[in-house]
């Protein structure tokens, strides 16, 4: 079960730091965006590491306090699914 759980981290991280590479590009070029609330609902649905990593290394969305909220708190949460699987499964 923990195996399942992983592999969905990861790819959901892949996928929130390909679409936070995607909005930056957007945003460089005057393009259309990709909504907050996509990349927010990505974060804590999973991808909260790929969200973190790709705000700190692309310097995107750095300034959004609830940026940082939510990928925490999501982080936070995928940490302590994993603690209960590892521990309870």
């Amino acid at each position: 079960m923990i195996v399942y759980f992983s592999v969905f981290v990861a790819v959901m991280s892949l996928v929130a730091f390909i679409l936070y590479a995607a909005d930056k590009k957007k945003a460089k070029k005057g393009a259309w965006r990709i909504p907050e609330a996509t990349l927010l609902g990505v974060g804590f649905c999973g991808g909260a590491v790929g969200a973190l990593l790709a705000m700190n290394m692309l310097r995107h969305k750095t300034k959004h306090w609830y940026f940082w909220v939510v990928n925490i708190v999501g982080l936070v949460l995928h940490i302590v699914i994993a603690a209960w699987m590892i521990l309870y499964l």
